[in-house]
């Protein structure tokens, strides 16, 4: 004990240390058992230093106070003593030149969690902006975190500031899984080996390229002939889109599309919609928050662990039997390229390689997530506005008639569909699926924006407040295509619209779901006309989100009407 103190210097912090060291060395509680006489003796001294109390009255009062009372109201009294300490020890630590960003007082363990709603935090952190700034501190529980938002703080820390803000916030429940590997949860090398591996082979095997709309093309046709099915009643599009976009990705990573009633294809499809809704639920943040005590009491943390090993299992099964087919000549798709690799370093006796087993399976899995839910969520508010804004949509029809008449549209046509392309990255900013970026972290210690901000803390960018952000956008709080239009009618960029983050964190995927969204949002639009089922009138249908991992549409039916 003494050997220990010494290494620290002198202070208040430093007799609350002895003292909450003597604690749990010699008072010795057995709740509910006995209760053993504590050698108080060896507390005097640390204790009247660091109160300036005189020794004798603070023992009279210690051994009143442990004969008079229980073992759980003595460790009661304990722990409010400690919270007390809290408030002052903060309260003591110096200011200067090094100060953190502002922000709403923590209270003990629970941090800020009371003035936060972690069913739609992103409102609740826009709300505190507008009293501590664009850059402040809240407490996730016991966790300090910086939160940015608006546009230009966001884009200053995640692009001007890269590296700084570069790394990724572990997550307690994706740690658990095993998912620290991969590209979306992983730092360090690793994180720039799979990135880099990536980009290079999803390029290769088609995204921005010719290549890869013919296989949304073709994909489009197959949904065409689904929802003709339907006979113009009205039903849930959920499905049906996440298998045609997840086919997308299937036949990049494992080089062929599945039927839409392969039940190993729409078994791995459902259970990653279930991952991403999961993990977003304020049962999984507050676990992630609280990992320990969530062990006890968030079933949602043993579901979403199941799920994901249910999903591993299935995806190591497809790529098993890819393995048993591999040849060099002949690679199908960024998982025989991986394989390739892997064996490629095998035979050359490079043991330090980042391609092992588990970046492979945890690679597969974060594109096969990334590259699904998210495209196939934005793609269903796309077509609910269109049904509770008709007038919307048939201006979206007649630009295609006049533009496209009844051919196939294409990638390039996007640059004379100006008023399409508005509603498409309309809905991007709007339905707003991804309000939190998934949490950086620091890399180092940086001054930012006048604020010092340690390394090693976690850093959440709220982009809600960029994409409405008002000094950016015309009208930000409504649905309104003129946001990307100029004044005479061209697609106008906007800096601002950054539904993929930005960055070196940003997504890898952008450039393909950029194309998926154009491709079937159109195609479909040719072919359909959606609506509000019977009885529901277009201002009845509820746009209200559904909080998860993404923010979702409320399950609803539209009716999907062939075109003549």
């Amino acid at each position: 004990m003494d050997r220990l103190v010494k290494s620290r210097k002198s202070g208040p912090r430093t007799e609350l240390f002895k003292f909450c060291v003597n604690l749990r060395l010699h008072l010795q509680l057995q709740i509910g058992l006995c209760f053993y006489q504590p050698q108080i003796n060896v507390l005097q001294k640390s204790w009247c230093t660091a109160t300036g109390i005189k020794r004798g009255a603070v023992m009279g009062a210690m051994d009143v106070f442990l004969q008079s009372f229980s073992p759980v109201s003595v460790l009661g009294t304990v722990v409010l003593i400690l919270i007390g300490f809290h408030f002052i020890l903060s309260k003591s630590r110096p200011q200067g030149h090094r100060q953190g960003p502002p922000g709403p007082k923590p209270l003990p363990i629970v941090g800020n969690l009371l003035q936060l709603d972690v069913k739609r935090l992103d409102q609740a952190l826009m709300k505190l902006s507008k009293t501590y700034g664009s850059v402040f501190t809240v407490h996730m529980g016991p966790k300090k975190t910086v939160v940015l938002t608006g546009y230009k703080t966001v884009k200053e820390a995640f692009v001007s500031y890269a590296e700084e803000f570069g790394e990724r916030e572990p997550s307690t429940v994706f740690k658990e899984a095993n998912m620290h590997h991969g590209i979306v949860f992983s730092n360090g090398d690793s994180w720039k080996e799979m990135r880099r591996f990536a980009l290079t082979n999803l390029k290769d095997f088609g995204m921005g390229k010719k290549v890869c709309e013919e296989k949304i093309i073709e994909e489009c046709h197959f949904l065409i002939q689904k929802l003709k099915e339907f006979k113009g009643e009205a039903f849930d599009l959920s499905q049906h889109m996440n298998n045609a976009v997840s086919n997308i990705i299937c036949s990049m990573i494992y080089g062929k599309r599945f039927e839409y009633d392969d039940l190993e294809f729409t078994t791995i499809v459902n259970r990653t919609n279930q991952v991403i809704q999961l993990s977003g639920s304020p049962s999984m943040q507050l676990y992630n928050m609280f990992p320990k005590i969530g062990k006890l009491v968030f079933s949602a943390r043993k579901k979403m662990r199941d799920i994901v090993a249910a999903n591993k299992q299935h995806h190591l099964m497809l790529l098993n039997r890819l393995k048993e087919t591999l040849s060099p000549q002949m690679c199908r798709g960024v998982a025989d390229a991986f394989l390739i690799r892997q064996q490629q370093h095998k035979e050359s006796g490079i043991t330090d390689s980042h391609y092992h087993n588990d970046n492979l399976l945890v690679t597969v899995m974060n594109l096969f997530g990334a590259g699904t839910e998210t495209t196939s969520t934005t793609l269903r508010w796309a077509f609910l506005y269109m049904a509770k804004y008709p007038k919307i949509q048939d201006q979206v029809q007649q630009e295609l008639r006049n533009v496209i008449g009844s051919r196939q549209i294409q990638v390039e046509d996007r640059q004379n569909l100006p008023f399409t392309d508005a509603v498409i990255h309309e809905t991007q900013r709007v339905a707003n699926i991804g309000p939190l970026a998934i949490p950086h972290r620091t890399s180092k210690d940086v001054m930012f924006q006048g604020h010092f901000i340690e390394k090693g803390t976690p850093v959440i960018a709220v982009l809600t407040s960029v994409l409405q952000d008002e000094s950016q956008w015309e009208k930000p709080n409504v649905f309104y295509p003129g946001n990307f239009l100029s004044k005479d009618g061209k697609f106008l960029k906007r800096d601002a619209f950054m539904p993929f983050s930005a960055g070196r964190r940003a997504c890898p995927g952008e450039s393909l779901a950029r194309m998926e969204l154009f491709i079937f949002f159109t195609t479909l639009l040719q072919h359909f006309r959606f609506s509000p089922p019977p009885g529901v009138t277009e201002e009845e249908l509820d746009l209200t989100p559904r909080v998860g991992g993404t923010m979702s549409p409320q399950p609803h039916t539209l009716c999907v009407t062939p075109l003549n």
